[in-house]
């Protein structure tokens, strides 16, 4: 059986890798005592490449075609072994076969919310989720920084970490770019094309490209959305004091209409035409006039200045005293609620009664 093995290890000359599943982003090709014979083909297909490594150290790295191996293409082998003119005999090399095609559909999104300072709803969490895709870009990088001595690397060992890059990288952008929280919804494009610029370098340290990276969703707190929510509700309805006029009057037709109520058909007529009287005088009226307030009422109190303090207040009784007392003078400043201000004696209609009382001055 061990003579077997060996004559077709001889007979084995063709270095290639078919890959049959979905993450494999790096496959060592398994070869006895890595043996490689002078003239072996090697096969690299589209969305691959191939990279030697001879005792630790990397050389050369192949890109789709397929090449027969001789010291004239593969020098930097050549070098590191001391080949001059060239081998007859087998030589042992490690082949690693790297996957450059895409992989999509990578899923991203943040643990915990995000804490946003926002001009108009103070401290807000956010949420996001979305998706990215990524590929090998840079094959001798990601042997060196990833992969060590593994016989197979799946996007399985690294996802993760690409994953807490993005979600880091989103939480600087968005913090950074000042975008209103009830703006985010229309910079979705813009959000990732900033955090793409952010974690490039990142990922090429790596050996990797970041290729596409979409933002799904950015969720608000409830509270936040019930808050718009209420906004745009305000926004449909426009005029607020028209659209409650209106519903008043289809409230109280509503009411007029049913013959089971205390209206009934007269009621319900009359209440008709006074919302309609209610509604036209409203249209007529200009808006927001407050009649003046009466200028005084000699049946409520009113607050005198003596001796230059406010005194009272007086009621009706009282003032005639002061006014007997001669501390009441036509000219003495008085006021009550619903006046604008203090004005004299003389000048309130309330008080002419009050003050046609005192005599005259009696003559010298």
């Amino acid at each position: 059986m061990g003579l077997w093995n060996k004559l077709t290890n001889e007979l084995i000359d063709i270095i290639q890798w078919t890959d049959d599943t979905s993450d494999t982003m790096l496959y060592r090709f398994y070869r006895p005592d890595n043996e490689i014979k002078n003239g072996a083909q090697l096969v690299v297909r589209e969305g691959q490449a191939a990279a030697f490594v001879n005792e630790g150290q990397l050389a050369d790295v192949f890109f789709p075609g397929t090449y027969t191996l001789t010291t004239q293409n593969i020098p930097i082998l050549s070098k590191l072994r001391g080949w001059k003119y060239g081998f007859d005999s087998p030589f042992k090399a490690e082949v690693y076969f790297v996957s450059t095609r895409l992989f999509t559909n990578r899923k991203w999104g943040t643990p915990n919310p995000i804490m946003l300072r926002d001009a108009e709803f103070g401290m807000v969490r956010l949420r996001a989720f979305g998706t990215f895709a990524v590929r090998v870009k840079y094959p001798p990088v990601f042997l060196r920084e990833l992969v060590g001595t593994n016989a197979r690397f799946t996007l399985d060992d690294i996802e993760g970490q690409l994953r807490d890059l993005v979600t880091t990288r989103f939480s600087d952008a968005v913090g950074g770019s000042k975008i209103a929280a009830l703006d985010l919804a229309g910079q979705y494009g813009q959000l990732a094309d900033l955090v793409t610029g952010k974690i490039q370098p990142e990922f090429a340290s790596f050996g990797l490209e970041i290729v596409k990276l979409l933002i799904e969703n950015i969720s608000l707190p409830p509270e936040v959305e019930a808050a718009m929510d209420k906004r745009t509700s305000m926004g449909v309805i426009g005029d607020l004091k028209a659209y409650s006029q209106y519903q008043t009057g289809n409230a109280i037709g509503d009411a007029a209409n049913n013959p089971g109520g205390l209206a009934g058909a007269g009621a319900g007529l009359g209440a008709r035409f006074a919302v309609a009287q209610q509604m036209g005088q409203a249209m007529n009226a200009a808006p927001n006039v407050t009649p003046p307030p009466i200028p005084g009422n000699a049946s409520a109190s009113f607050f005198a200045v003596i001796d230059g303090k406010q005194a009272g207040p007086f009621d009706p009784a009282q003032l005639q005293q002061n006014l007997a007392a001669g501390k009441l003078t036509p000219g003495t400043l008085v006021w009550q609620p619903g006046m604008e201000q203090w004005i004299a004696a003389s000048k309130v209609p309330a008080l002419a009664s009050i003050l046609a009382s005192v005599p005259p001055p009696i003559p010298k």
